[in-house]
């Protein structure tokens, strides 16, 4: 009835109190749920203590990545393996609390198709909110888009929901985005956000960068958009500046000058030209690697799945 996808990177301290509470919040709902996580190539035990856990429970299973491929492709191939009539995201550091499921699950229960858990109070260090609304600033004015902070992997979506997103194949991708583009019936529920314990996120400003320029790179062409209307701009300004330099020097007999305003006005174009240039190389890199239509993942090895 219920899957439970979590993606796992360095989450080793943690894993034994989630599978423990996970099995106690779940078996309020029903006994007919499955976990499964997704090892991202962790470089710590997380995998053996999946494996253990496997061995014990047939309801946990796992996924192990060959490499690294990140956290959204690790929740689009644990969402590739779910069986259940619900599923639900997220993360294995236990910020996502699972005694929350419930409440998502019941607001589901009211005819919503996808419930995001928004985070009331997020207990994350003031750096960390900084970041991350840094990051959702940029991409919703690049992207076009309106994105709340308070809003990341955790939630419940209804089979047909995941169905549908089954078949998005970019290789570019922000999981919360990909489900609002789809365009179901969405709700949001307030939850209580889970202190980290230990360790540090693995997501740093930088990644978050990083994810953002792919993703809206992968999702719009507001970038484009945003040059053409530089571009039309810094012409008609030329043009009018154009106009009141020869009606100075016909009417005033006011000579040309101005070496210094040339010269920052041919760096200006040409810091213009090679940004533009590199946004759209940016779009054909991100063409290339679509066409060579690779694989978003590789699985190592696979644990309680029967095919």
């Amino acid at each position: 009835m219920i899957s439970v996808v979590i993606p796992i990177y360095r989450n080793e301290p943690f894993i034994d109190e989630l599978y423990n509470r996970l099995i106690a919040n779940l078996s309020t709902i029903t006994e007919d749920f499955e976990l499964i996580f997704v090892n991202d190539c962790s470089p710590d035990n997380s995998w053996s203590i999946i494996i253990e856990y496997a061995k014990k429970d047939y309801r946990v299973k796992g996924i192990s990545f060959s490499r690294n491929f990140g956290q959204h492709i690790a929740i689009t191939a644990g969402i590739a393996k779910t069986s259940g009539e619900w599923i639900i995201v997220m993360d294995g550091d236990l910020q996502d609390k699972p005694e929350e499921i419930i409440h998502l699950y019941n607001k589901a229960c009211e005819g919503y198709e996808v419930v995001f858990a928004r985070r009331r109070a997020r207990k994350d260090s003031i750096l960390k909110k900084l970041s991350s609304r840094i990051f959702y600033k940029i991409f919703d004015m690049l992207a076009g888009s309106k994105s709340d902070p308070s809003v990341a992997n955790f939630g419940i979506y209804s089979r047909k929901v995941i169905d549908n997103f089954i078949k998005m194949q970019e290789h570019s991708r922000l999981f919360p985005q990909f489900i609002r583009w789809l365009g179901f019936n969405i709700a949001y529920k307030d939850v209580e956000h889970g202190e980290r314990q230990t360790g540090k996120s693995a997501y740093t400003f930088r990644k978050k960068m990083d994810l953002a320029i792919d993703t809206i790179i992968s999702m719009s062409n507001q970038p484009l958009k945003l040059f053409i209307k530089t571009g039309f701009l810094l012409s008609f300004l030329s043009f009018i500046y154009g106009v009141i330099i020869v009606i100075k020097y016909l009417v005033w007999g006011i000579p040309v000058q101005g070496w210094t305003s040339l010269i920052v006005s041919l760096y200006l174009l040409g810091g213009l030209i090679l940004s533009t240039m590199g946004i759209l190389g940016l779009y054909i890199g991100k063409i290339y690697d679509e066409v060579k239509n690779r694989p978003l993942y590789i699985v190592d090895e696979t644990i309680n799945f029967s095919k």
